[in-house]
């Protein structure tokens, strides 16, 4: 990677270049969680360059991608009509406008985590959902690289997210990660309630392209560990949060009913 790329792999992460197993295991998982959402207008917020929203206009709702870097966002247009180029913390839409959204390992980099979800249930109508997930710190990998002495270093870095955080935070003051505490807080006087919390290993496909059966055989243990207490050892909280009518009131842009 040259430098810039590590640059904005470091601050803004990176997205889905290529469809394998898992992006369609995560894309079942949110058709399932739709359910007829699907069909309605739905909002990627932070879609890459695409891949998961090029997905979601085949199912035949009205899909809008909204992406912070413009170059992506420029990108993720050849895949789908509907591409906006703003900040999650800011979402151009109007109050009760969507019918189902999709943060997709966006929320960790954004500069306010707190206001882009307030902004993402502002948005939704009553009844409508929120597909979430997020890096979990009960992870054993830091997946978004790390600093040290004023260096950025790529890739997975073994039990960062198990020291204390401010120490954590200063190898990797460029991304979040949370426990299932603090992601409940960011949701905490917002009118939604939580139809799943659960969490999800990968799919490991590098693992399999490189070394085969063992790579299939690993993923099919670390799978099957998120029906047991093991899950929390995962990667990805994978949480399903519906908005609920307060009486027919829509939020504005601070989180509360007018």
């Amino acid at each position: 990677m040259l430098q810039r790329d590590l640059e904005k792999a470091a601050t803004r992460g990176e997205p889905s270049y290529v469809w394998r197993e898992g992006q369609r295991r995560r894309l079942r998982l949110i058709v399932q969680a739709a359910g007829p959402r699907v069909h309605g207008v739905v909002l990627e917020n932070g879609c890459g360059v695409g891949l998961y929203l090029e997905q979601l206009e085949a199912l035949g709702g009205k899909a809008i991608g909204l992406e912070y870097d413009f170059a992506r966002a420029r990108d993720a247009h050849g895949r789908a009509p509907r591409v906006v180029n703003a900040a999650s913390e800011q979402l151009p839409l109007r109050d009760a406008s969507v019918d189902l959204i999709l943060s997709h390992e966006v929320i960790e980099h954004v500069a306010d985590d707190r206001q882009a979800i307030r902004e993402m249930v502002r948005c939704l109508r009553p009844g409508g959902r929120l597909v979430l997930f997020c890096p979990n710190r009960g992870y054993p990998f830091e997946t978004h690289g790390i600093f040290w002495r004023g260096q950025y270093f790529f890739g997975n870095k073994l039990f960062v997210n198990y020291l204390p955080l401010q120490w954590r935070n200063r190898l990797a003051p460029h991304v979040r990660v949370y426990s299932s505490h603090s992601l409940s807080a960011l949701f905490e006087g917002l009118p939604v309630s939580f139809i799943e919390r659960r969490v999800i290993f990968g799919a490991y496909d590098n693992l399999i392209k490189r070394f085969g059966w063992p790579g299939r055989a690993l993923r099919r243990l670390l799978q099957g560990l998120e029906r047991s207490p093991f899950q929390t050892l995962g990667l990805s909280h994978f949480w399903v949060v519906e908005k609920i009518d307060e009486g027919g009131m829509p939020l504005n842009r601070t989180g509360r009913a007018r």
